[in-house]
């Protein structure tokens, strides 16, 4: 009998420790990529959308879930359609999401019943020739706002609708591809703007109309530009917060525009007032001449809270959180002895105080503050990143996604009532992927950089780490400049896949990194090539001398955007590494001034135009030192990227291949600044990797 049990034990004991495996480009197609979470009236759900990419079909969709909020499986809620940012009624009945179903993206309405937390039928609201997007229901229930591309010539025809409609066919239909410019930010990040602004429109909701019939369908169902004009009203944006909102009356709505003349040197944001009946719209953020956006009313509706920067021109100033009061038109900045950048935020329910989340010391903790004095506080310090705040109905929870660099994001709770500062895992959808994958932690360290600061550093072991062995090491470089590294998940940069085939990765958040004070940040300006590359050099001396394993003589150096500058600039001033890969990388100060959109970004930055600061041009310029370019490079580039030009990629390769440096280029016809596409990604890490491969190991 002991011998049968011994038997027993042995055909079982695989089943619960099968030894968990690196982590692969595979395993990361698989994890479903989960938005924010959107809490129903009464508290009870949380609808939220997750993204599913089929890696054989070369395309990602999302789709809108739903769970319990006190406990329960997560569950697929419309499963024949896809679905995008779920926005619940005021009566919990219904909610709206963005599909395209039917075509272009339009605005739906789901009827939900709350009993059974099923969906009982959806209908298509928005039928406009220009699409549709950015949907919000109105706190009275009796309009949706939505976002549309339009042509603002149209603004003044006799049906807005029909002359849009008109000028897309036209487009369409066209053999003629050329465009006329006659004025700058003609083109933004990856896409041309065809003459098209970004307007904000209403549209009534009425009942639902009987089966067979769109909801769009209604006679009066007309929608209204509450935003005319030749402006887009919001401003593009890479994500996060919306830039407008509803008033709680549902009366008015606050949004965000810049009508400077020449929008492509102006970070000149404006907080904007229209009533949703229509209406002249009212600029409430006139007397700051930098950026006001992202505004959010109180519940209470006596305030509206916004983010502001102080100095023009300026991207990456200090973002604050500011309260504008309603009645007087006073403006209050809150929580400045905090010293760091505001991100999303929400309000409490009684309207006292605000949450919001900020990058400190490569996390992203919740904060809170006191709308009346100003005075703020660390409420919770999840680990990793937090983002995309909520507060349930009550204001006893508030919901926000996780992620760290093991895992993707999660959606958790916070008790604010309770003693100990902790929170709970509401949805996860990638619990099982994810429990057959090996990760490491994480480990910060500090050393001495530049102007004798301490500058903090990452690094991530390989999986089924040996301490007897020394292994090969892929030094990153983040972006930005002000986009820091730190504990926290990317599909595009993934340090847990970069660690995965037998790499220690390293990565510092050299001046300019968000997270250690404005001051840290702003000594990048005018020095890019200086304290940053300072901060790497002292970096990985660091972690050489104290983290033995790594071997010296096997380090590759990877960076994209301003990292891929930085990496065109320790191409030209150090020898220490065995290969380098550039994506998207500055390699021309001047042609990367006069073929970039966003002219306000570099001004700043190198303190004037080549016109008016050229010695500051010349200086960091990476192209002065090709005479020193001995280091294999991989350079990559998109023909999309209209951030910093494909002519910098092809600059810096001809350079290379003329000089005889060792080199390859990876050109994505198809992709912008940021590679996006499932295959085109999987290419990307093939590529990389085999790169890194070859001359390291």
């Amino acid at each position: 009998m002991r011998r049968f049990i011994f038997l027993l034990v042995l055909l079982t004991l695989p089943v619960f420790s099968q030894a968990k495996h690196p982590f692969t480009f595979e395993d990361m197609m698989k994890l479903k990529r989960v938005g924010e979470p959107v809490p129903s009236p009464d508290g009870k759900w949380v609808l939220f959308a997750a993204v599913d990419v089929d890696l054989a079909a070369n395309k990602k969709t999302s789709h809108i879930w739903i769970v319990p909020l006190e406990g329960g499986r997560e569950r697929e809620l419309i499963a024949d359609q896809d679905g995008d940012r779920p926005r619940w009624a005021p009566d919990g009945k219904r909610f709206a999401f963005i599909s395209t179903k039917e075509g272009g993206s339009q605005v739906w309405i789901a009827e939900f019943d709350g009993t059974s937390g099923t969906v009982k039928g959806a209908r298509k609201l928005t039928s406009i020739a220009t699409e549709a997007g950015g949907e919000l229901w109105s706190p009275d229930g009796g309009n949706i706002l939505f976002t549309s591309d339009v042509y603002p010539e149209c603004d003044s025809a006799p049906d807005v609708q029909a002359c849009n409609a008109k000028r897309v066919k036209e487009a369409k239909d066209s053999k003629v591809r050329a465009l006329i410019f006659d004025r700058l930010l003609y083109r933004h990040w990856n896409a041309y703007k065809e003459g098209k602004r970004t307007h904000i429109f209403v549209e009534p909701i009425f009942e639902i109309p009987p089966a067979g019939r769109s909801m769009g369908d209604h006679p009066a169902s007309i929608p209204r530009d509450l935003t005319p004009g030749d402006y887009d009203a919001p401003p593009f944006s890479l994500g996060g917060q919306d830039d407008y909102a509803f008033s709680p009356d549902g009366r008015e709505i606050c949004y965000t525009s810049n009508h400077d003349k020449v929008e492509a040197t102006s970070t000149n944001n404006d907080l904007w007032i229209v009533p949703v009946s229509g209406g002249t719209a009212k600029n409430i953020t006139a007397d700051n001449p930098a950026s006001d956006s992202t505004p959010l009313y109180s519940p209470d509706g006596k305030w509206i809270a916004y983010r502001a920067q102080e100095r023009p021109g300026y991207e990456s100033d200090r973002f604050r959180l500011m309260r504008y009061d309603r009645n007087t038109g006073e403006k209050k900045s809150l929580a400045d002895a905090l010293d760091r950048w505001v991100g999303t935020f929400t309000w409490a329910p009684d309207s006292t105080l605000l949450y919001f989340v900020a990058d400190s010391k490569g996390d992203a903790p919740i904060y809170q503050v006191d709308v009346f004095t100003g005075h703020g506080r660390v409420a919770l310090h999840p680990e990793g990143y937090a983002d995309d705040l909520a507060v349930v109905a009550g204001g006893k929870i508030l919901l926000f996604t996780q992620m760290s660099v093991a895992y993707p994001n999660q959606i958790r709770k916070y008790e604010a009532t309770k003693d100990i500062a902790e929170s709970e895992r509401v949805a996860d959808l990638n619990i099982e992927v994810l429990s057959e994958v090996a990760m490491s932690h994480l480990e910060s360290f500090w050393f001495p950089g530049a102007f004798g600061e301490q500058v903090q550093g990452f690094l991530l072991r390989p999986p089924n780490f040996d301490t007897n062995k020394n292994y090969p090491l892929k030094f990153i470089i983040h972006g930005g400049p002000e986009v820091p590294m730190g504990n926290l998940w990317s599909y595009r940069w993934n340090a847990e896949l970069f660690a995965a085939s037998g790499y220690v990765v390293i990565m510092i958040n050299f001046h300019g990194s968000p997270g250690y004070g404005q001051k840290f940040i702003d000594e990048i300006q005018g020095d890019w090539g200086g304290a940053p590359f300072e901060d790497l050099m002292k970096g990985l001396d660091y972690a050489e001398k104290n983290f033995p394993f790594i071997d010296k003589k096997r380090e590759c150096a990877l960076g994209a955007s301003y990292g891929g500058y930085m990496a065109n600039w320790v191409l030209g001033h150090t020898d220490r590494f065995k290969c380098i890969v550039t994506h998207d990388g500055m390699f021309n100060t001047f042609s990367a001034w006069g073929t970039t959109e966003e002219l306000w970004f570099n001004d700043w930055e190198f303190k004037g135009t080549p016109y008016t600061n050229p010695e500051m041009y010349e200086k960091w310029n990476p192209r002065n030192a090709a005479k020193n370019f001995k280091t294999p490079t991989l350079v990559i580039h998109g023909q999309l990227d209209y951030r910093l030009d494909l002519s910098e990629g092809l600059q810096l390769f001809t350079t290379l291949q003329v000089l005889g440096v060792p080199s390859k280029m990876l050109y994505f016809p198809d992709e912008g600044h940021w590679v996006l596409k499932p295959q085109n990604s999987q290419l990307w890490y093939k590529t990389v990797n085999d790169w890194v491969d070859q001359w390291t190991k």
